[in-house]
């Protein structure tokens, strides 16, 4: 037993020096991730289910969960991969998740002053009213899965909440593409509605919007308010799946101040420093990977 554990903590000590060169050679202080997943032990443990049968799902797409650990040790490796800042990502499924993950949120920010306060919310009576108690309490960024929320973002419930944050200019990373499978209310068009209502919203769209990249990067290019995060985008992962189209690589370019790093940790299926290769051999320049790695979420959050 002594040799298996000393080997997995030599293996994360290996990984953790790896991601540290990454940042190390770019003169940075290191990372800020803005889409890492924290939640109640019981909730993470089903969202675990699901990627384990993820493979009978979708005809044998394996998704192995990387970092299946306990909260403090997951805690401990984005601190040794030098994470300067990081997220909870928490979302419902259902009415009345929301408040109660905002309030598991707020204590675990408490005992992580490294993690940004993250909230969430879902299409219900009285989001307005936690959504203002959330924003009271310090949080920093919500969590927004149209995916697995099954709702339409421009539900008339919603907009009061959308008005309230557009106001409060708190980020909101949500999951609208139409990637890893699509869903009623997925895709450019219903978020378009969103903004055209809230047009100093600041959405940032997980996964670049795979695998409507386009058309997310034109939301992109017509509000100067919307970002963009890497989370999963350019891997192989990913690239297998819903490959990056290299003709929009001039537009991802420009919009080199308006991309965020995000990777999925703990929910992936390889390791951290592979998003972080993945990136740079887009071949978009160490200033581009500046910005995006650390820069970015730094002047966002003001760190």
């Amino acid at each position: 037993m002594g040799s298996s554990v000393t080997t997995a903590e030599g293996a994360e000590r290996d990984e953790a020096d790896d991601v540290r060169r990454f940042w190390e050679r770019l003169g940075l202080p290191g990372l800020v991730d803005v889409h890492t997943h924290f939640m109640p032990e019981r909730v993470l443990k089903k969202v675990w289910e699901y990627f384990d049968g993820l493979g009978a799902l979708t005809g044998g797409v394996e998704w192995p969960i990387t970092y299946r650990a306990e909260e403090r040790e997951r805690v401990g490796l984005l601190r040794e991969f030098g994470a300067r800042a990081f997220t909870a990502m928490v979302y419902p499924h259902k009415p009345g998740m929301a408040e109660w993950l905002n309030q598991w949120a707020v204590d675990f920010a408490r005992r992580t002053p490294d993690c940004l306060h993250t909230a969430t919310l879902f299409p219900e009576p009285g989001v307005a009213a936690y959504v203002r108690k959330a924003v009271d309490e310090g949080a920093r960024v919500f969590k927004a899965h149209v995916q697995v929320g099954a709702y339409d973002p421009a539900d008339e419930l919603l907009d009061p909440a959308w008005g309230l944050l557009a106001e409060a200019e708190i980020p909101v990373v949500i999951h609208c593409g139409s990637g890893p499978a699509p869903g009623k209310h997925t895709g450019p068009e219903p978020v378009g509605r969103v903004l055209a209502r809230h047009p100093r919203l600041r959405l940032v769209f997980a996964h670049m919007g795979m695998p409507e990249y386009e058309d997310f990067l034109g939301l992109a290019e017509r509000y100067g308010e919307v970002r963009l995060d890497t989370t999963m985008a350019f891997t192989d992962f990913s690239e297998r799946l819903a490959p990056f189209p290299r003709r929009a690589l001039p537009r991802l370019a420009d919009l080199g101040d308006r991309v965020l790093l995000g990777t999925d940790f703990p929910n992936i299926p390889y390791p951290y420093v592979h998003q972080l290769h993945a990136l740079e051999r887009m071949g978009l320049g160490d200033d581009w990977l500046r910005a995006v790695c650390h820069d970015n979420g730094a002047r966002l959050f003001g760190l």
